[in-house]
């Protein structure tokens, strides 16, 4: 089983793909809780250069809520991970978690329909900017 599912999009402009990933995460009821820059925080930390490579960490309040409360640790697997970063041939790849792949190291079967709901609405997500 995959951990994740991705997508090549046809932007070609990085910071407008962050957009565009935004706003069709948001049109399935995510907002960006953070947003990491790997190659910003790797050349500030350790003086190397690395491809553009962002870290959305993507959240639905509602999926959320219900998730923690069938799993109190459940946190440790939130915000969902949606990665954007530019390929060495220039493409830019959206990739997502896959929370049922996720779900399964828990072992709580409460958890299982948030996942698959989840996974859909990052899917729906994903198909949509390719």
């Amino acid at each position: 089983m995959g951990y994740y599912f991705s997508t090549i999009l046809n932007e070609k402009d990085f910071e407008k793909a962050i957009e565009k990933v935004t706003l069709e995460l948001k049109n399935e009821g995510f907002g960006i809780l953070t947003e990491i820059d790997i190659a910003q925080t790797l050349k500030n930390k350790l003086g190397v250069d690395f491809k553009k490579y962002r870290i959305l960490g993507a959240c639905n309040p509602p999926a959320a809520y219900e998730a923690l409360t069938h799993e109190e640790k459940i946190g440790l697997f939130l915000p969902c991970n949606v990665v954007v970063l530019e390929n060495e041939n220039g493409e830019i790849e959206v990739a997502a978690v896959d929370p049922v792949a996720s779900m399964i190291a828990v072992k709580n079967e409460k958890l299982a329909s948030v996942a698959q709901e989840i996974q859909q609405k990052l899917k729906n997500a994903i198909e949509k900017l390719g």
